[in-house]
């Protein structure tokens, strides 16, 4: 009979090759060709080149907007403006600089956007999310539509009304004669959140109704609760768009001029009193306003400084575009390092 082999003798050796499958060649893959504008009708191409035209318009504007200010600004401007503050002289091409302003400005946009980022984020989840009682949502839609087309200088007026009651006497100080004036940082830069407010509101709710539906059922199906689905999934996943609204937020409080004139006071210098507190509840004046003031319509008439204002204005604009643009990006190691320090954890990688 014969002999069945081994396991052993089953095992191919050394010597013998295992056949193997021929490699498939790799088929380049073929995209389609273009579509040509000449096959298009009169008036859609006609259109196309509108909207090419607008585009490349609105980029030549906005270059030779900076470019313009960057050289007048540049040309006019001195280290010692940085750090000097404006003094109250006739002739004001020459005395003093805009250091007080520049203060002002952040602390005006620091109150602002502490404001309107939080609770604007808090409105767009509670309407995307929620949105009950529906006439409450209702009534809170109706609002910000209109304080998105109220004037700047309405709404200071209402803050002024507002801020002046006794009741709200502690954000400002007091008059000679013993009356809330309303007037202070922490007046204006509650009046500049609730201006900023719309923006963030709707950068947040259109991208949290951009999210797939899918995204929620799956975050449920996995036991998890909707305030667990809104903040490990939802927010993580809307923080571009939110790092959006928080530079139109800034945009918008920055380059505002009628609420720090009615709600900052006139003055170009600051005048606080002794503390922290005292520095909030003092008048004083953002870039903008100083800008105005040296112009040749305000009662400075120093153009060179004024160019020299609105060029570090820009800076600041542009450095604020740049912040949020890297906490918008994918998370990094610098950025766990700096929540880790402060023990918070990184709020986004869950």
């Amino acid at each position: 009979m014969a002999q069945v082999p081994t396991a052993e003798e089953q095992v191919p050796t050394a010597d013998c090759q295992v056949p193997q499958k021929p490699a498939r060649p790799s088929v380049p893959v073929e995209r389609p060709a273009r579509e040509s504008t000449r096959s298009w009708p009169l008036a859609d191409r006609i259109f196309y080149w509108l909207c090419w035209a607008t585009g490349v318009g609105l980029c030549l504007i906005a270059a030779w907007i900076v470019l313009y200010m960057m050289v007048k600004g540049v040309s006019f401007l001195k280290p010692s403006m940085l750090v000097s503050s404006p003094k109250p002289e006739i002739t004001q091409q020459g005395s003093g600089g805009f250091s007080d302003p520049i203060v002002g400005t952040l602390i005006i946009v620091a109150i602002g956007t502490a404001l309107a980022v939080p609770v604007g984020m808090g409105i767009a989840v509670w309407l995307s999310e929620y949105a009950r009682p529906r006439w409450l949502a209702r009534a809170v839609e109706s609002t910000l539509e209109m304080l998105a087309g109220v004037p700047s200088v309405v709404l200071a007026l209402f803050g002024l009304l507002v801020f002046s009651q006794g009741v709200l006497s502690f954000l400002s100080e007091s008059s000679v004669s013993g009356g809330v004036t309303g007037i202070s940082f922490l007046t204006a830069g509650i009046t500049m959140g609730v201006l900023a407010l719309p923006l963030v509101v709707t950068a947040n709710y259109e991208a949290l109704r951009l999210l797939p539906s899918r995204v929620r059922e799956a975050s449920h199906a996995l036991g998890k609760t909707r305030i667990t689905t809104i903040r490990h999934v939802l927010l993580p996943s809307i923080r571009s768009a939110s790092a959006t609204g928080g530079v139109l937020a800034m945009g918008r409080i920055v380059g505002d001029t009628a609420i720090i004139t009615i709600l900052l006071g006139g003055g170009v210098n600051t005048e606080p009193n002794s503390g922290f507190l005292g520095l909030l509840r003092g008048t004083g004046a953002t870039l903008t306003s100083y800008i105005y003031y040296e112009s040749p319509a305000g009662e400075g008439n120093s153009h060179e400084k004024a160019y020299a204002a609105a060029f570090v204005l820009l800076l600041i604009v542009l450095v604020l575009n740049g912040v949020a643009t890297w906490i918008s990006r994918e998370r990094g190691g610098a950025r766990r390092s700096i929540w880790s320090a402060l023990g918070w954890g990184v709020p986004w990688t869950r």
